[in-house]
């Protein structure tokens, strides 16, 4: 923010796409809450930046939870929107995400698969064995490869954590901290999830890479986001 007015951190942007950062806390589109979102934000950003004159069009093509920051792209004409979902639907776009868990992993990779079916009541979700999830539960597929181990010092004291390198396959709605958590490692600060017990900071969950084809010149671009440089992702030397 600068003043009153949100300057969004863009990693590119052309008459089809605006990709950028969404920071942490901050929804992806507007809810109830009356709170700040990245949707309303950039519209009035390139109502401003343009001088536009009416309505400014901008197409969500996916979300990110409200404490994760990390890479969203949006569609900018109508065309875009619909070919960006295309690709989701296809699951041909790639999202990376950079995950510090609780706990250590000691496989270097795996693979996660459950069902999974959101409470929107409590905004929460429940995973499940696909033999024996409800009719209406979704499969949901993640990869996970370890980059690092270490430790932080919190609470009481030494909590053991890893760095994860987490690639969707589906995208549920907080498919990633509900697996983990089903799988015994809660995301490291996660309060919904179990992964907070010890540590009172934010989620050490962010999107670092998206990676797509361009909806009109169908490129194959990677938009990525390097880890913020503050405790705990600087206590790992690699990732």
């Amino acid at each position: 923010m600068n003043g009153d007015r949100f300057i969004p951190e863009i990693l590119f942007e052309d008459n089809h796409l605006l990709v950028c950062v969404k920071p942490a806390g901050i929804l992806s589109q507007a809810d109830s809450s009356g709170d700040p979102d990245m949707l309303s934000l950039l519209k009035a950003d390139l109502k401003v930046r343009y001088n536009k004159p009416g309505r400014v069009y901008l197409g969500l093509v996916h979300r990110l939870d409200r404490p994760v920051r990390g890479v969203m792209v949006f569609a900018k004409t109508d065309k875009c929107a619909s070919r960006i979902s295309a690709q989701i639907r296809e699951r041909s776009i790639e999202k990376r995400y950079r995950v510090i868990v609780c706990g250590m992993i000691e496989s270097p990779s795996g693979r996660l698969r459950s069902s999974i079916l959101k409470d929107p009541g409590s905004n929460t979700a429940s995973v499940f064995d696909p033999e024996d999830a409800p009719e209406n539960a979704k499969e949901s597929v993640l990869l996970y490869e370890v980059i690092d181990r270490s430790n932080i010092y919190s609470g009481p004291g030494r909590i053991p954590v890893t760095l994860l390198d987490v690639q969707l396959i589906t995208g549920r709605s907080h498919q990633i901290r509900a697996q983990l958590a089903d799988f015994g490692h809660p995301i490291l600060g996660d309060r919904k999830y179990g992964g907070a017990e010890h540590f009172r900071g934010d989620i050490c969950l962010e999107c670092r890479s998206i990676t797509l084809r361009h909806p009109i010149r169908n490129e194959r671009m990677e938009f990525k986001v390097a880890a913020v440089d503050r405790e705990p992702w600087t206590i790992f030397e690699k990732g």
